[in-house]
């Protein structure tokens, strides 16, 4: 009869053999691949403590001092002598604009090159990165000059800074925009710190078969 129909025996047989493997590679389930397994490990660590609302309140205080003074024994004689009026009835009078200049250069300066004003020299405390790196341009811009200017334009964000006595890191508005805050130099908190570690498979156990 296969022959009649013209197919040959051999070629049925083959043709049998591939639609069998075919469907035995369909139903062979898929290997699901193993989950890694991680150990969980709890360290205690030192870290710098951070600085809270009186002590940053405090230094921004002796920073005032130190503005004030330059502005009465340096910007003041020198509008004196050049006969430049002083009077501040408006906002973009002359004396107004350079003490807000030399109020952001003060800051924008001394924090990028110290990482701290001369408040927070005296009281022994620093500005320091979350991400843990150097102080770049950027953050302490963001920081010193724009989260002040934002600070100060708007009253409520002003008044917010006592945001740093209730956060847990004890940043301000001005932090957060930056991701910064300020820490004691000398001055180190136990902090816990969890470290996971992945557990070696089955499979990364076995030796390599050298045969």
């Amino acid at each position: 009869m296969s022959e009649l129909n013209g197919n040959h025996p051999e070629q049925s047989q083959k043709e049998m053999g591939e639609l069998s493997n075919h469907h035995s590679d369909r139903t062979q389930p898929v290997p699901i691949p193993e989950k890694p397994q991680y150990d969980v490990k709890i360290v205690e660590q030192f870290v710098l403590k951070y600085a809270g609302f009186w002590t940053r309140f405090w230094a921004y205080l002796i920073d005032m001092i130190v503005l004030w003074s330059i502005g009465r024994l340096l910007v003041y004689p020198i509008f004196r002598l050049a006969g430049w009026e002083i009077a501040t009835d408006v906002w973009y009078a002359p004396i107004t604009i350079i003490t807000a200049v030399i109020f952001y250069l003060y800051f924008v300066l001394m924090t990028k090159f110290f990482g701290q004003t001369v408040g927070k020299m005296i009281l022994g405390i620093k500005v320091v990165s979350l991400n843990g790196k150097s102080l770049s341009w950027s953050t302490v811009l963001f920081r010193e000059w724009v989260g002040r200017i934002i600070s100060s334009a708007f009253l409520i964000l002003y008044f917010l800074y006592f945001l740093v006595a209730f956060t847990p890191k004890k940043q301000g508005v001005h932090d957060f925009i930056a991701d910064t805050t300020v820490v004691h130099e000398s001055s180190y908190m136990k902090q816990m710190k969890k470290i996971f570690k992945k557990r070696e498979s089955l499979s990364e156990l076995q030796e390599p078969n050298a045969f």
